[in-house]
């Protein structure tokens, strides 16, 4: 009789389960993955595709590629839609698949905060469809305005970029868009630049709450240096096509609002019935385990794990670690045993680029910011990227940029023929 093969069955292609699959090399199992896309998306460059830096092969990877010599792996294009945990079944919108074990890396979708103009309005900055279209919208604005030349609150609505959001992707997309904004003043001779306006608000009173407070103020002392109106203790109320209205009142005339306040897990979770945090992910044991159901395991953006009474945040390195944890504990089921291992979190600090040259570092005792900062940043996300290919052209790309300055990718892709004199 043929020994039946225990199956793994992974969702989610993001950085917890793409550690996941690693871990379990030369395990004996079947893996399948489970992913609306068939590539692994590097989503702390997604700012540098909105703002014409980088293309999306440059932060994209193969699924298939990345594990071609492994015959017992296989994707599984779909969306996962429920988990009926009681009976091991995940559901999708391509069929069932039988498990298990069962670890959830699903990632995670932008949080509007219940406001629905928001969701409505502005754009999120997720995947590589709403960054591409972030992308196409902002190079749009320059030359809708170049054509507005009798009214200059049409110019001004149409060229104030409002970033969302002072958590590290707030922060890099406001200062990569003032950095695009010096180049296409080389581009258009016609436009007033005096009418540009970019602005990074902020409902609390400081940005990249993770960093300590000397690195908050240095971002806060570079973003304005670059031209950023940073608001603080700022909050939104509503949104419209025709600009952001805040909790005071005030209503700023823009047709570009980024939305960058924050993210909720992916709602395939909550299927499981499970009680979950305010951000929709699961609250785990403390062996990322999904409670009354030892063999499923959910890490990354779906796993609520308290460490030093607070959640870990939602970033790859946590869901790197708790990826290993995970596939350790499997292990362990597999082989009979019933004592299961806690995770344990190492924090490795954090770290965010504010521009070209300008980045700031928190890791341990190094407290850094500026140049040597940035060359940490870019070093360390050369690393993470998958395929030498990525790590050969975005290494050329940055190189050029910060010789030139240059952003090649400022092409517009979403023309139809029909729309040409838009």
């Amino acid at each position: 009789m043929e020994e039946k093969i225990p199956h793994v069955v992974i969702v989610g292609a993001g950085f917890g389960g793409v550690a996941a699959i690693k871990a379990l090399a030369g395990t004996n199992v079947k893996i399948t993955l489970v992913d609306r896309t068939n590539y692994h998306l590097f989503q702390p460059l997604l700012y540098q595709l909105s703002t014409s830096v980088l293309s999306t092969d440059d932060i994209s990877f193969p699924v298939r590629a990345m594990f071609r010599k492994r015959k017992n792996i296989d994707l599984f294009m779909a969306q996962a839609t429920d988990i009926d945990g009681k009976n091991k079944i995940l559901h999708t919108n391509h069929g069932e698949i039988a498990y298990d074990y069962l670890i959830v890396s699903a990632g995670a979708t932008t949080n509007y905060f219940g406001l629905e103009s928001v969701e409505k309005y502005s754009y999120g900055m997720k995947t590589i469809q709403e960054t591409l279209h972030i992308r196409n919208h902002v190079l749009h604005m320059f030359e809708r305005a170049n054509k507005q030349l009798d009214s200059e609150d049409v110019r001004r609505q149409m060229l104030t970029f409002i970033c969302v959001g002072g958590g590290p992707t707030g922060v890099e997309e406001a200062g990569a868009l003032a950095e695009l904004v010096a180049v296409q003043k080389l581009d258009y001779p016609h436009l007033n630049f005096d009418e540009v306006s970019i602005k990074l608000i902020e409902a609390t009173d400081t940005v990249l709450p993770m960093m300590p407070e000397k690195l908050r103020n240095y971002t806060l002392k570079v973003l304005r240096k670059k031209g950023v109106e940073v608001m603080l203790n700022t909050a939104v109320a509503d949104c419209s096509e025709d600009g952001l209205t805040l909790k005071d009142g005030t209503f700023i005339p823009s047709k570009t609002v980024i939305w960058a306040a924050g993210v909720k897990a992916n709602p395939v979770v909550a299927t499981l019935g499970t009680k979950c945090d305010r951000s929709g992910r699961i609250i785990v044991t403390k062996t990322l385990q999904v409670p009354g159901y030892p063999e499923i395991f959910a890490i990354g953006d779906n796993a609520c794990f308290l460490h030093n009474d607070r959640p870990l945040p939602t970033v790859a390195p946590v869901a790197c670690q708790e990826a290993h944890a995970a596939v350790d504990n499997i292990r362990k089921l597999l082989s009979g045993q019933k004592t299961l291992k806690e995770f344990v979190y190492k924090d490795h600090g954090s770290m965010a680029t504010i521009g070209r040259c300008e980045a700031v570092v928190s890791w341990g005792y190094l407290r850094i910011g500026g140049f040597l900062a940035w060359c940490i940043w870019m070093f360390l996300h050369l690393l993470r990227l998958e395929g030498i290919h990525a790590d050969i052209t975005v290494g050329i790309k940055w190189m050029w940029n910060f010789i030139s300055g240059t952003r090649l990718g400022r092409i517009i892709t979403n023309i139809k023929f029909e729309d040409i004199n838009d």
